[in-house]
């Protein structure tokens, strides 16, 4: 179950890098903002049905800090990114090819 944990904590923490990066280059509490922070949430409640670590109290301080902290490290990364002068849209999957591409 420890195993378990840790494995959906992980998933959540990077599941997350690419909304927060998203949310931090739109306007605070606009729709699309809305969604950057509450689209990831059906697939980790879904994560919680489809693995043993159930919704156990001491399992939300893992999830929602993972949840946060991967929301972080997405704006941080876009942030970054945006000093550097690299190129610097809401997805950072594209950003990312659009960077490996222009090398």
């Amino acid at each position: 179950m420890i195993t378990a944990l840790i494995w959906v904590t992980a998933f959540v923490f990077f599941f997350n890098i690419p909304f927060g990066y998203w949310r931090v280059n739109v306007k605070k509490f606009s729709w699309q903002w809305v969604l950057a922070v509450h689209i990831p949430v059906p697939f980790i409640i879904a994560l919680r049905f489809l693995t043993p670590i159930g919704f156990a109290w001491y399992t939300y301080v893992f999830l929602v800090g993972a949840f946060f902290m991967g929301q972080r490290v997405g704006a941080i990364i876009h942030n970054h990114r945006d000093k550097k002068n690299k190129i610097v849209t809401s997805c950072l999957v594209m950003d990312l090819y659009r960077t490996t591409k222009a090398d």
